[in-house]
Formats: structure tokens, C-alpha cells, sequence
């Protein structure tokens, strides 16, 4: 009954979404003849018509809307005004460079956040703790297109460490390449992880449990380890997972800065040439992003914690 529920709640959103989606673009200012027909030579009446009739442009909008819809729902995006080409096509060229750079930051903001955090709340109260907390604190700060700038001068530029832009060829070389932009995508991850590593750990280690298994003799990394740690997981998961989530949608400063043919920079093109069919699937593909790793999250979290899954027995 719960997941018949969650499906649907699902469905509904993927719906709502959807229907906002087309009715932000049917909205915005500018006639899409005058984008698909480009030169103005040729805005001929006769070719105006044409063309509103091919796309269906003196439809009702919510005819048009299903019309999309339907197509949707046969996997069919529509065609790129710009392109001249499947939206599908066009998104499946682009998709692999920003689910390769959302990879690698999230591998380095995960990894490395939950390490700081855990050794910030093992010393608690001491200079590493004040210097881990304060380092972090300052880089949630700092936007990532400075951060990205920065990175280009002093490791590209400078140093010639790594490629200014470009994704790299084979995985090494889209490992390099995609070094600097995951290091500026994820610097205010880690911050946020860390952070929240911290202060789960700080909680867990002060509960009865904990005590109980210090006063037993337990040596102390198997306490952190299955009494402190594992308890903590429950909300790291989850803030993991939401920014994860986040990033899916938030690649655009990023990819535009390193010079990324990714679907944030996809985006940005497809908003200045006004083409719509891109920005309807780039908007909706980020919201399926969006679902589909928060369910991955409410499908860990049970497994995590004991108590969840026992309440969802119940």
C-alpha cells in the first residue's frame, strides 16, 4: 500500500511538472515561427502557415500540451528547433559528460566530507575540530563559478596541470579533464557533508548505547564503527542523496566556465536561441533526475536504520 502511494505521488508530480513545464514555455515572450523559420526573408505568409501547422502552433494550449504528452509518453521529445534533430538524439550526446562530471564531484564530496567529519567529531573540541569546522564553514561560501575561475588560473593556466576545457578522451583522459570542474562542483558539498557528519557523530556519541559499549571495554574504532558511525548514516545518506540530486540540475555554471558540452550548457544555449523542445526535455529530464535519486534514498534509509524498517513493517 505504501509504495502504490508513493507511486502515484510520483505520477502526480511527473504529471504537475510536466504540465508547468510546457505551459512556462507556451508562456514566454517571443513567436517560435519566427526561431524556426529563421532568415527573415523567407517569413513568407505562406510559410508561416505552414510552419504553425507542422507544429501544431494554432492549437489550443491544451492541445498542444497533450499532444506533447502523448508523444512523451511514446519516448518521442520532439525535435530540436536549432538542431534539426531529435531532442532524444541531441540530449544522449550531452548526457554522458554531465552524468560523468556529477560522478566524480559526488565521489569527492562524499568521500571526503564524511572523512572530515568523522575525524572533526572524534576531535571534537581541539584545534583540528575548530580549523576543519572554520576551512569548511568558508568554503560554503564561496560560489562555484569563483571557485571555478580560481582553479583555471592557478592548475590550468599557471601550472598547466590540467586542460582549461574540454572533457577528455577515453577515462583517464575524461578523468583529467574533469578534475578541476568536479573539485568546483563539489567543494560546497563537502562543506555541508562534513558538517552534517559532524553533528550526527557528535549526537550518537553522547546516547546510552554508546556509553554502554565504552564501559563494556569495546576498543574504541569498533565503537565509532558499529555504534557511532553506523547510526549516523541515516541522515548522511539522506543529505547525500538530496544533494546528489541537486547537482543532476546544477551542472550549468560549472560546464559553462570549463567549456562542457553537458546538459547545463545545453540548457543555457537551448534558453537564448528560444528552443523550446530542448529546454521542455532538459527541464523535465532534471526533474526525473531529481525523483529518481530521492526514491533511491528512501529505498537505502530502511537498510540503514532498523527502526525505519521496522515501522514500515508495521
Amino acid at each position: 500500500m505504501v509504495a502504490l502511494r508513493r507511486l502515484g505521488a510520483m505520477v502526480l508530480t511527473l504529471v504537475i511538472s510536466s504540465f508547468v513545464i510546457f505551459a512556462g514555455m507556451y508562456a514566454a515572450p517571443g513567436d517560435p515561427v519566427s526561431f524556426l523559420i529563421g532568415n527573415p526573408e523567407n517569413m513568407t505568409p505562406e510559410r508561416i502557415a505552414a510552419v504553425r501547422a507542422e507544429y501544431h502552433l494554432d492549437d489550443p494550449f491544451i492541445t498542444q500540451y497533450l499532444t506533447w504528452a502523448k508523444d512523451l509518453l511514446h519516448g518521442d521529445f520532439g525535435t530540436s528547433m536549432v538542431y534539426q534533430q531529435s531532442v532524444t538524439t541531441l540530449l544522449g550526446s550531452r548526457l554522458p559528460v554531465t552524468l560523468s562530471l556529477v560522478v566524480y564531484a559526488s565521489v569527492l564530496f562524499i568521500v571526503i566530507g564524511v572523512l572530515l567529519g568523522i575525524w572533526s567529531a572524534l576531535r571534537r573540541g581541539t584545534a583540528v575540530d575548530a580549523l576543519i569546522t572554520g576551512v569548511t564553514t568558508f568554503a560554503t561560501s564561496i560560489p562555484n563559478f569563483v571557485v571555478a575561475v580560481v582553479l583555471i588560473s592557478v592548475f590550468a593556466v599557471k601550472l598547466r596541470w590540467f586542460a582549461v576545457s574540454g572533457p577528455g578522451e577515453g577515462f583517464f583522459g575524461r578523468i583529467h579533464h574533469l578534475t578541476l570542474p568536479a573539485i568546483a562542483l563539489s567543494l560546497g558539498a563537502v562543506a555541508v557533508v562534513s558538517r552534517v557528519t559532524r553533528q550526527t557523530m557528535v549526537e550518537q556519541q553522547s546516547l546510552d548505547h554508546v556509553e554502554a559499549a565504552r564501559s563494556y571495554g569495546l576498543a574504541q574504532r569498533k565503537t565509532v564503527v558499529r555504534h557511532v558511525l553506523r547510526n549516523s548514516l541515516g541522515p548522511i545518506v539522506t543529505m547525500c542523496g538530496l544533494i546528489v540530486a541537486g547537482m543532476l540540475a546544477g551542472t550549468v555554471v560549472v560546464e559553462g566556465v570549463f567549456g562542457l558540452n553537458g546538459i547545463g550548457s545545453l540548457l543555457v544555449e537551448a534558453i537564448n536561441t528560444h528552443d523550446f523542445p530542448v529546454v521542455q526535455a532538459i527541464l523535465l529530464y532534471m526533474v526525473i533526475a531529481y525523483m529518481a535519486v530521492t526514491v533511491i534514498v528512501d529505498l537505502i534509509y530502511p537498510l540503514l536504520d532498523a527502526r525505519v524498517l521496522a515501522r514500515s513493517a508495521a
